[in-house]
């Protein structure tokens, strides 16, 4: 009865260490099944980011306000947004209104709220940001617009971190002299200067040079030499033009990928009442003579308020138009005046270097070169369209400027200029 219950127990063990081992081979050998998930539990791959880890993924694109999603919406067929290239600027200009004006007109406030559509590198400005150059204007009332700027514009621009590069206008600071050889507008030029060097007003630049800031300085955008001459009066000092052929001529202007120049009065006269001595820079063929010569790409200006995407010889020329009060019509033009701002997308490895795409603020509607008048013959020179060169123009044409001007002010236009570009 012993050996019978001793070999029952015998048996039942090795069966039960054979089944153990089965499991456990079992286990070693099976992948496990995969967990039904709970419902409503979001799936996520094993490729897809978990919180932490390292993306290239290029961070969303700032958030459209309300104000900025109705205006896009508005527009019929859609708003236009041109192809991204290496960089991109968005150039403004003549921002103000009536003398101590603290009010800017609606145009002003849009361009702004579209900013974030449009996700520019840089935004560039022509001057006139306020509505100052006026003797009967008080400190506080001067102090009151560049407030109103700040809250239209700077400051705006500041929560979108997107830096600011700026020529000062003759409304902004007036570079006028007396007969003293004083500034006319000392009072003015001193408080837009506590304005910029203030702090918490930084433009957001990578200054290069800052020592005459916000007059004259130069900084840097992504590969691109940036340059700010105050062009608020026609006549540069002699002393400023020193510094300005020193600047070009540096290891930081010449090995940047391009070169821009801001001013507030442009070389050539486009506009209607503004195509006259004094309001454009005097000596003009002698300046860009001289930009040429240190290969600077585009000359970008405001003052004469209407939109003329130009050159002579190999200089671009980017008349921009006005957001504030009192656009102008083109000389010799049937087209109404109109407020215009300009999307400047920049491809390094394309001789022409730049794309405008130029809007109608009124429409939002874009505008195309052939809208525009193939030359301008401005009372101190030819202005050609940027796609046409000297040698398209029709015979009548030439003897149009030729009569107006004479041959030494219309002959020898180049097309397009080739600029030298480096390496990234």
């Amino acid at each position: 009865m012993g050996f019978k219950r001793f070999f029952t127990g015998l048996c039942l063990g090795i069966v039960l260490s054979v089944c153990l081992a089965c499991s456990q081979r079992a286990l070693l050998s099976e992948p496990p099944a995969p967990a039904t998930p709970a419902p409503g539990a979001e799936a996520v791959s094993p490729t897809e980011a978990r919180e932490g880890a390292v993306t290239d993924v290029a961070p969303a694109p700032p958030a459209l306000s309300a104000e900025a999603q109705a205006i896009v919406a508005s527009v019929a067929g859609g708003l236009a947004n041109p192809l991204r290239k290496d960089v991109r600027l968005v150039a403004i200009s003549d921002l103000n209104s009536a003398y101590g004006s603290t009010d800017y007109d609606p145009e002003v406030d849009k361009a702004i709220a579209l900013l974030p559509f449009w996700q520019p590198d840089l935004v560039v400005c022509g001057g006139d940001m306020v509505a100052g150059q006026s003797p009967s204007l008080t400190p506080d009332q001067i102090r009151a617009m560049w407030q109103a700027f700040d809250d239209h514009v700077a400051a705006p621009l500041r929560q979108q971190s997107v830096p600011f590069g700026f020529t000062i206008g003759n409304h902004d600071a007036s570079g006028a002299r007396g007969p003293n050889n004083q500034f006319l507008f000392q009072q003015e030029r001193d408080l837009a200067t506590a304005y910029w060097t203030a702090p918490e007003h930084s433009p957001g630049v990578n200054f290069i040079d800052r020592t005459d800031f916000p007059f004259y300085y130069t900084f840097e955008q992504q590969g691109i030499f940036f340059m700010t001459w105050d062009g608020s009066t026609s006549r540069l000092p002699e002393e400023k033009l020193a510094w300005v052929e020193q600047a070009l001529a540096s290891d930081a202007a010449q090995q940047a990928k391009a070169r821009i120049l801001l001013s507030h009065l442009p070389l050539y006269g486009i506009a209607v009442g503004r195509d006259k001595p004094g309001e454009v820079l005097a000596n003009a063929d002698q300046l860009r003579a001289m930009l040429e010569r240190y290969n600077v790409h585009t000359y970008i200006s405001g003052h004469q308020h209407a939109y003329y995407p130009g050159h002579r010889g190999n200089l671009q020329l980017l008349h921009t138009g006005l957001l504030g009060s009192g656009p102008r019509a083109l000389i010799d033009s049937n087209l109404p005046p109109r407020k215009v701002l300009t999307v400047i997308d920049v491809d390094f490895a394309d001789p022409e270097l730049t794309t405008y795409t130029s809007y109608d603020m009124a429409t939002l509607r874009t505008i195309e070169y052939a809208e525009l008048p193939r030359f301008l013959a401005g009372h101190n020179g030819i202005v050609l369209r940027r796609d046409i060169s000297y040698d398209q123009l029709a015979p009548d044409e030439k003897s149009f400027c030729e009569q107006r001007l004479g041959q030494g002010l219309c002959t020898g236009q180049l097309p397009f200029p080739r600029p030298k570009t480096y390496t990234a």
